[in-house]
């Protein structure tokens, strides 16, 4: 008998087919034989590189971020300090912002200083936008393949990969990124591609790029947290020791500023910016613009974050045991994005694997019988295209004043994995009953969703209600 684990979320296939199949060189292999697929795929990056030069001869100001990135590499080795004062001397005049990154960040962005402001806009927004292909490549690849009656939007990866690329362009988080210089997509693709193929295949560099990407920015550290759970320890305590390394380093480098950093400038996030503007899509946005800048509201927002933190680990422990590699990640970066003091909307481009996801969990069948999940997917789509963070009134404390419905549309991108995640644990729930009904004493043979399921079957018996449901009508 072929063990089984549930595909996407809920179906069964062999576990072969769930493990992992993203091969690096043989995809680019593959890439190489499609001639369009690398002109569709290149046109673009070389368009933004085209673009920062055009605006370095015409004194354009591109990427405000990118800009600050080139400033605190400068300011590094010019042997100034990043954090004793607000802005940064190497910065150009329209991007004046503080350094707010590590100061191994700033080593990690030394190439930056090598071409001016706007060409280093144009070469790592090439390279963002190479990091969303590679993160929506990962994506498809960690998902099991599909049956032979089964959806077959995602069963060419090559096809599947230019389509959602060029579609996620129209997300508000990527093309935020994009716009500002950001470099959101290139650490999402870094833990995707640590996480989900080389730790999964048991390489020994496993955890080290996620312990890359938390000494660029703090955050990714969460998921060494993920590395430990689901029993990849020494993946985890490598990407911790490789974290270390980072800021020994920089101790060395520099011990004035890695020193303040961690004591006086890592705890001030208004430095960062404004907690309460609508641009920030976190927990602690959403109590200090409900409360009118409470001194409680931060703490309250801590509270709620842990009490999450109870559904969101019992659901990636569930994900994992059931081979779905992906969805476990999925919950602990949106976790991290709620739990985050500040989580800008341009941190928000986790949604393009997550709807990757959902795109390949639409069942092979008519919208009448499947219009929940087109629905689900649909507005989860829909709330990351709508720009509504841009349409609602914000800046000079104006979202303090929000109206009860301005409240909901501005934190819809906090809603939206609180939502989806209540939807899922009601589903199950409500699957579990239908089980225990169909299978108690007093039931007949026919009752219930579960009917028919071999005895020990575990959570797919559940499904098979849901997998009849998708079954085209002859």
């Amino acid at each position: 008998m072929t063990r089984t684990v549930p595909s996407a979320f809920d179906g069964e296939v062999p576990v072969s087919a769930a493990q992992p199949r993203l091969a690096l060189r043989r995809s680019l292999a593959r890439l190489s034989m499609r001639p369009r697929s690398i002109l569709i795929l290149s046109v673009i990056p070389l368009v933004a590189i085209g673009v920062g030069i055009w605006g370095w001869t015409h004194e354009w100001g591109l990427g405000v971020d990118s800009a600050v990135y080139r400033g605190g590499a400068l300011t590094l080795l010019h042997g100034d300090s990043l954090y004793d004062t607000n802005t940064l001397s190497t910065e150009p005049w329209w991007a004046l912002l503080p350094f707010t990154y590590p100061p191994t960040a700033a080593l990690f962005f030394v190439p930056l200083a090598l071409a001016p402001t706007q060409v280093a806009w144009g070469f790592l927004t090439a390279v963002s936008l190479g990091a969303l292909a590679l993160s929506v490549r990962i994506s498809i690849g960690a998902l099991p393949r599909p049956d032979e009656d089964g959806p077959r939007w995602w069963a060419s990866p090559a096809r599947s990969t230019i389509v959602f690329f060029v579609v996620f362009l129209g997300l508000e988080p990527v093309w935020r990124t994009i716009f500002l210089g950001q470099i959101n997509l290139i650490l999402m693709a870094m833990i995707l591609l640590d996480m989900l193929v080389l730790g999964a295949r048991g390489s020994r560099w496993g955890g080290v790029l996620v312990g890359v990407a938390a000494a660029i920015k703090l955050t990714p550290l969460v998921f060494l947290g993920h590395l430990f759970i689901t029993g990849r320890r020494k993946d985890a305590l490598r990407g911790l020791a490789t974290f270390v390394v980072l800021q020994g380093l920089m101790f060395l480098i520099n011990s004035h500023d890695a020193w303040r950093y961690w004591t006086a400038t890592l705890p001030d996030t208004g430095r960062i910016g404004p907690v309460h503007w609508a641009g920030n899509q976190s927990l602690n946005a959403l109590m200090n613009r409900a409360t009118d800048l409470a001194p409680w509201a931060s703490k309250a927002a801590m509270g709620i974050g842990l009490l999450l933190a109870i559904p969101a680990l019992w659901l990636l422990i569930r994900f994992h045991r059931k081979g779905q590699a992906l969805a476990a990640l999925l919950v602990t970066a949106f976790w991290t994005l709620l739990m985050s003091p500040i989580s800008w909307s341009h941190h928000w481009v986790w949604v393009a694997p997550l709807i990757v996801l959902l795109v390949s969990r639409l069942p092979k069948t008519t919208p009448a019988t499947a219009w929940k999940r087109w629905l689900g997917t649909g507005l989860v789509a829909f709330v990351f295209v709508s720009c509504v963070l841009l349409i609602l009134p914000n800046g000079r404390n104006v979202e303090l004043h929000w109206k009860v419905w301005q409240n909901v549309l501005g934190d819809a991108y906090i809603l939206m994995p609180v939502v989806l995640g209540v939807a899922l644990i009601l589903r199950w729930g409500l699957q579990r009953r239908a089980r225990n009904r169909g299978s108690s004493p007093d039931a007949g043979p026919d009752t219930g969703p579960g009917s028919g399921s071999a005895p020990g079957s575990g959570s797919g018996s559940g499904e098979a209600a849901d997998r009849a449901d998708a079954t085209p009508a002859h």
